[in-house]
């Protein structure tokens, strides 16, 4: 304890230390808790001005390769992956 500070003002310092602390936790967990009922909201909403979007994508395409370029390909493969 330092001598030139009184014992008032230690506990005084004390008290505002543990106030400060005790506002930080509750304000984060309000924030927090305010956070999650907002992404809630926000995931339940449906805009009614937009139509209905289909899920699927387009159709895959697909390329056979000739022998020559699955060995070009695979040697491409290994030369990346030998780093």
């Amino acid at each position: 304890m330092p001598a030139h500070d009184s014992t008032l003002q230690l506990i005084g310092m004390a008290a505002l230390t543990l106030a400060t602390i005790a506002w930080a936790v509750v304000v984060t967990r309000l924030l927090r808790r305010n956070r999650r009922a907002a992404l809630a909201w926000h995931a339940g909403r449906v805009l009614p001005v937009l139509p209905h979007q289909e899920q699927a994508g387009p159709p895959r395409e697909s390329v056979e390769l000739t022998p020559a370029e699955q060995d070009a390909f695979a040697g491409l493969v290994r030369r990346l992956g030998g780093r």
